[in-house]
């Protein structure tokens, strides 16, 4: 299934019905009266938050939506048919805006919310309601009010709470596929995740976490550079970021180019998203380079905890590191998620 995390749509709600003009005729009752239903309401446009929706793929072909509309009154102050709502399943995460002006409408962040978003047109009254002491024969009704037509942009940010963040090739892929059940694509060449994977998480003790690799961060991404902004934006809703580092492709001389090369794209970005807890995996120890490259790391980062030298395609330290990311998210258990936007 392609990615898809951002769409504009437009959505109608149902026409109210027309009231009816009617009078009552039947044998022996003379001058029966007027007796005119009401129309039936239009249907909203609700939109519904489903688990089974992972991202907003469906609306790649299909971007009009119309909930259908209230039936006429009948004679014998029969009330038309009411619209039924038409209900529109978007992933947990994804946020609502308005299309024209950019306001945040709903934000959804659990499965089984809902939210209308386009209401039905109330339906027209029948001629029953107009009928007076000096007017006894109305022979008129309301039409019904038009339903609501809106342009709306979804945007999906993923609901995790850590993100794998890292240049490419630093090995978050396979590092997602060796803590989680999660198989996104590996190749040695960079660029080969191009959508974000989430895998769930199974320490040996405590709660399950989601893990989210978040590929395309290289200098110039805050500008839109590689996979740019389309990615980071996943970053914002994490509790808790991983940066993978490839300790064998670092270089003695300037061992921080990989770590602040990220920093500042995700500063650049946005401020908020480097005041994330962060935890530092060395990945590649498995490689001859790698042992050089992560002493000149921590030596430039002397002081500074939470450096786990690991190997994701041996398996070497990773226990290590799901136990300390779990033990980091049970202490940001009670704070919010600090969301940049």
């Amino acid at each position: 299934m392609k990615f898809l995390d951002e769409v504009i749509i437009t959505v109608r709600s149902g026409d109210g019905g027309g009231g009816c003009v009617s009078f009552r005729r039947e044998k022996y009752v003379p001058r029966g009266g007027p007796d005119g239903g009401d129309g039936g309401k239009g249907g909203d446009v609700v939109l519904v938050a489903s688990a089974e929706r992972r991202t907003l793929f469906p609306f790649r072909y299909k971007h009009e939506f119309t909930a259908p509309s209230g039936g006429r009154g009948g004679s014998r102050n029969r009330t038309g048919a009411q619209g039924e709502d038409l209900l529109i399943p978007v992933p947990p995460g994804t946020i609502v805006r308005d299309a024209e002006t950019g306001e945040v409408l709903h934000d959804f962040h659990r499965a089984g919310e809902r939210f209308v978003v386009a209401r039905g047109g109330r339906g027209g009254k029948g001629n029953t309601h107009f009928k007076s002491s000096t007017h006894r024969t109305p022979r008129f009704a309301q039409p019904g009010e038009p339903g609501e037509q809106r342009r709306l942009r979804l945007e999906l940010k993923l609901l995790a709470d850590v993100g794998l963040i890292g240049l490419p090739n630093a090995g978050k892929s396979t590092l997602l596929r060796a803590i989680s059940a999660a198989r996104p694509k590996i190749a040695d060449y960079p660029f080969t995740t191009l959508v974000p994977h989430l895998g769930v998480v199974h320490p040996p003790q405590g709660e399950p976490f989601v893990a989210a690799d978040i590929p395309g961060l290289i200098a110039g991404a805050h500008a839109g550079a590689g996979l740019g902004t389309r990615f980071l934006r996943h970053i914002e809703r994490t509790r808790l970021l991983l940066h993978v580092i490839d300790a064998a492709a670092i270089d003695p001389q300037r061992p921080l180019a990989a770590f602040e090369t990220v920093q500042t794209e995700m500063a650049l970005f946005h401020p908020d998203l480097v005041r994330k807890p962060q935890l530092i995996a060395l990945n590649k120890m498995d490689l001859p380079a790698a042992a050089e490259g992560a002493r000149a790391f921590r030596a430039a980062l002397r002081g500074r905890g939470g450096i786990h030298l690991i190997s994701a395609a041996t398996g070497r330290g990773v226990n290590r590191l799901v136990a300390e990311t779990r033990r980091r998210l049970e202490g940001l258990l009670h704070a919010p998620a600090n969301e940049a936007r």
